[in-house]
């Protein structure tokens, strides 16, 4: 299966690349075969497969051509380079899959559809899910999974609910994910922040917290974390934990960059968990389309009755044909292949520009620090030369076509700021980002400081 699903994403980033044009013949699939080191049955389920998402076509004795590609760029137009927007690359949307879903859902669940699900979600996704998050090592009862309007939605419902601890400020890290803080701030809740860097969190700080402040909930993101793409060791993971278990302190652990991790001994938080304190959180938004607008809350029983009742408030459940596509396309095997495809995908473009900023550092003249990480992610960020101003330096890269964004709004009002720069790969090209990191020091360089 692995051997296929690889073999499907080769071809298929072939035929939208360069290598082929429209109306170019494929290898035949003897060749392809000596090529792949693979049996010519693999080589013809893939191109099949292939031929059904309307990449090829196939002519009698003649072979596979390639299908007119759409939304071709000129080449000769200057081309934005875009580290800055963190959505997932619209080129690698699984269009033609989910549309197949969405069609397949309608015919087998037909009214149920249309009607009002439940609160929790639909319980055959839920099934699902539970088996997909035991891959992440969440091992989680279907009665503690609810499905969620994203993210965003369990977020909200997790700071309305009353906790067991009767506690009340949410602790999060600074910086952060930007809409959770522009939430926290809309309806004045009670809050604190710790700082994290590059380097990690000060566990002495969190623990000083736990002990004297009035904690709920600590929000994290220990893996890729945005904006720094920086993730917790192991160790850290295990200490955070029984600090939440000795202080009573719930963890909400946002995972949303669950899928693209290489790292089979990444273990999340929820893994080192024994006593319950820790709420999991997952989201499909990074890894298929932002629009579906679908994701995962694994909620402790003593939480989970309160969840039920303020989830149905608000929104009595989500697109139930949103829920019923993503099971089938869960089921299939369509997204462990889209999956494959888009991490690696992304982690060559991690890796370009790890490598490129890396590389430049010296020729900044000091003007950023860069630490690379253990595991590149989709994003990461330079710290700047205090001297430096942000908004300024974006201007001018965006009159060199490149695109960047501070983290100003990752912080929370009054919080004490790092002069950080992020930078996303996920909208850019790969052979585009050596020269928007040229491009970025050349901007830093020329500028007067």
């Amino acid at each position: 299966m692995h051997k296929y699903l690889h073999l499907q994403n080769e071809l298929e980033s072939l035929i939208e690349g360069i290598a082929y044009q429209e109306g170019d013949k494929l290898p035949s699939i003897r060749d392809l075969s000596k090529r792949y080191q693979c049996s010519k049955s693999t080589i013809i389920r893939t191109l099949e497969e292939l031929e059904k998402r309307h990449l090829i076509y196939s002519v009698p004795k003649s072979g596979f051509y390639v299908v007119k590609k759409q939304g071709a760029v000129c080449p000769t137009k200057e081309r934005i380079i875009d580290l800055a927007t963190s959505a997932p690359d619209p080129d690698v949307f699984p269009y033609v899959d989910f549309q197949h879903c969405i069609n397949k859902a309608i015919e087998t669940y037909k009214n149920d559809l249309f009607i009002y699900g439940t609160a929790k979600g639909l319980p055959s996704l839920i099934q699902v899910t539970a088996k997909q998050l035991a891959k992440h090592q969440v091992f989680a009862n279907p009665q503690s999974i609810f499905i969620t309007s994203g993210v965003q939605q369990a977020l909200s419902l997790l700071c309305t609910i009353p906790f067991p601890n009767q506690k009340k400020k949410i602790l999060i890290e600074q910086p952060s994910y930007h809409l959770f803080i522009d939430y926290i701030q809309a309806h004045n809740l009670p809050f604190a922040g710790i700082k994290r860097t590059a380097q990690g969190i000060d566990l002495d700080e969190l623990e000083h917290l736990f002990r004297t402040e009035d904690i709920k909930f600590f929000y994290t993101m220990p893996r890729f974390h945005s904006p720094l793409g920086t993730t917790y060791s192991r160790l850290e993971k295990q200490q955070i934990v029984e600090l939440a278990e000795k202080y009573d302190v719930y963890i909400v652990e946002d995972d949303n960059m669950a899928d693209l991790e290489h790292d089979s001994k990444a273990d999340p938080l929820f893994s080192y968990d024994r006593s319950a304190h820790t709420i999991y959180l997952k989201s499909y938004s990074k890894i298929i389309f932002p629009g579906l607008r679908l994701g995962i809350a694994v909620i402790p029983d003593a939480l989970a009755e309160a969840f039920t009742v303020h989830k149905r408030l608000q929104d009595i459940d989500s697109s139930m044909l949103s829920q019923a596509a993503l099971e089938i396309y869960l089921k299939s095997g369509m997204f462990e292949r889209h999956k494959q495809k888009i991490r690696e995908s992304y982690r060559k473009r991690s890796i370009t520009l790890n490598t490129a900023l890396v590389e430049h550092a010296e020729n900044a003249r000091g003007l950023y620090t860069y630490q690379p990480p253990k595991y590149p992610g989709i994003h990461t960020h330079i710290v700047l030369d205090n001297r430096v101003s942000v908004p300024r330096l974006i201007q001018q890269l965006k009159k060199r076509s490149i695109l960047l964004e501070s983290a100003d709004h990752h912080y929370l009002p009054d919080f004490p700021r790092e002069n950080i720069l992020k930078l996303n790969v996920s909208n850019a090209k790969e052979e585009d980002i050596p020269k928007g990191v040229q491009g970025l020091v050349a901007v830093l360089c020329k500028m007067r400081l």
